[in-house]
């Protein structure tokens, strides 16, 4: 790892002593030129001379979202200026996501094995979404969750032949479109009795076992769906128009 200068954006003395314990002992290469415990601080010292790091905490002064402002405007600024968040914030996914879209370049946790040389080296490298241990575990588990998901529902659009209309028709529904409403979008050509004529059938195969099947309105017939994961709850868009 070549040579490189650092901020340390910390706002609590032990842990900012930890911190630059870290870089002195686990990476000899980063000279820490300053370090700042708030936002005024640390736009003084980004005056006085440009980091190639910004290790940031998002929680400064009781505020999470101070720390995701400065990570954005420092984006926005210095876009070659590396921002690598280290947090305590260990519960907040909407911050981690808020902070990702804010432009930093990883986040790792206060938790776990902490900051290691290997996550500093990475980003340095120009490696992109360097994430530590807990959150990596975090992240893999919704990817499996989602993927899991998206196949259970590709299976149950085959087992129940449920064709682009069907989706489309049971997708508008579950957001409270009216037959009327649904025989109006772009491409769905079918009118209003079509429509019936069509949710009739999705109650045969959606509930093969209901004998009359009185008393299935649109209502269960979309909860259904949604049961059998023919719908996905996440993902419930309108069409365009």
């Amino acid at each position: 790892m070549e040579p490189f200068k650092v901020i340390i954006v910390e706002d609590v003395p032990l842990e900012l002593k930890g911190t630059v314990g870290i870089f002195r002992n686990d990476i000899p290469e980063a000279e820490i030129i300053g370090t700042a415990e708030n936002e005024p601080a640390y736009w003084r010292l980004l005056k006085q001379q440009l980091p190639d790091l910004v290790l940031l905490d998002l929680g400064l002064a009781g505020s999470t979202t101070i720390g995701v402002e400065i990570c954005r405007h420092t984006k926005e600024a210095y876009p070659h200026v590396k921002v690598l968040i280290f947090t305590g914030e260990i519960l907040n996914e909407k911050l981690w996501v808020d902070v990702l879209d804010a432009g930093c370049d990883g986040i790792i946790l206060k938790s776990g094995e902490l900051l290691t040389r290997g996550d500093v080296s990475s980003v340095m490298d120009g490696k992109r979404m360097v994430f530590n241990e807990p959150i990596l575990a975090k992240i893999v588990e919704r990817f499996k969750r989602s993927v899991g998901s998206q196949l259970m529902r590709q299976e149950a659009l085959i087992d129940y032949e449920i064709d682009e209309y069907d989706e489309r028709f049971l997708r508008h529904l579950a957001l409270g479109y009216t037959k009327e409403q649904i025989t109006n979008l772009r491409g769905m050509p079918f009118g209003v009795k079509s429509l019936e004529k069509r949710q009739n059938e999705l109650v045969q195969k959606l509930f093969p076992d209901a004998g009359g099947r009185y008393g299935i309105n649109a209502t269960r017939l979309v909860v259904r769906a949604l049961e059998l994961h023919i719908l996905d709850i996440d993902n419930l868009q309108p069409d365009e128009n």
